[in-house]
């Protein structure tokens, strides 16, 4: 679970968040939506303890996100941002190793048990037979499963994405979309992830995080599409809101 309690962050003289009291539930997936430029990256790095410069306080499974060490926080939270990986000779099961190092030792060398880890994280994302493909020999959407299988691998109970879904094409969105809430379920994991997509996250998120600066309004998804605030937020879009059937048609 993650709290936000009198939370404030912004950049310069900008506040794209003030005050905000929010609870984002666990065990479910959760996505985070809002304009852009609305501070969907910005709410996630503070979360990930990548951006210090906030206000207030973020509570993570029962404790301050200041008060963890920066050990601490990579047993806690992982996070998947937008760059895409393309490391010629780099091998799929290399880079999911690479979620293992906070429980690694000094040199890094993996035990049988992180080497286990690496195994089932790979084939929780449907691409263990690639272990020993390159990355550039990789689409898209294989690459962004190997960069989740590596947050799986860090074993933390929350993942953060920001904007995974950014190259991918229309089914393979919702291919990766129901993978998060297949894992968030199963796993019991709180796992946020930041989309333009509506429709993506109306139909398959449990919960629906969207800010409307300063304000951060967290509902369960059934909620959200009948509260009015996606078509406030978004009235001067070009799209058709059906608050019973929960889309967004572009």
């Amino acid at each position: 679970m993650i709290q936000l309690d009198d939370f404030s962050v912004g950049y310069g003289s900008r506040r794209l968040l003030q005050g905000v009291n929010a609870v984002i539930p666990s065990g479910g997936l959760t996505a985070l939506i809002g304009r852009n430029g609305a501070g969907k990256s910005t709410l996630l790095r503070a979360v990930a303890g990548l951006n210090p410069s906030y206000e207030g306080e973020i509570v993570v499974d029962g404790k301050a996100l200041r008060d963890m060490s920066p050990q601490e926080r990579a047993k806690t939270i992982a996070f998947v941002n937008t760059e895409r990986v393309r490391v010629a000779n780099l091998r799929c099961r290399d880079v999911v190793g690479m979620g293992r190092a906070p429980f690694t030792d000094w040199m890094g060398q993996m035990s049988s048990e992180d080497q286990m880890i690496v195994k089932q994280s790979l084939e929780a994302v449907g691409i263990l037979s690639y272990a020993d493909r390159t990355l550039d020999s990789m689409s898209d959407g294989e690459c962004q499963r190997v960069m989740i299988a590596r947050a799986l691998a860090q074993t933390t109970p929350v993942v953060l994405l920001d904007e995974p879904t950014s190259f991918l094409d229309l089914p393979n969105r919702y291919e990766l979309c129901s993978l998060l809430r297949r894992l968030a379920h199963k796993e019991g994991k709180t796992i946020i992830f930041s989309t333009h997509e509506l429709d993506i996250a109306l139909r398959i998120c449990d919960s629906i995080a969207l800010i409307d600066s300063p304000n951060l309004h967290c509902l369960p998804a059934y909620e959200m599409a009948r509260s009015g605030n996606i078509e406030r937020l978004f009235r001067n879009d070009t799209i058709t809101f059906d608050p019973d059937k929960g889309i967004v048609l572009l």
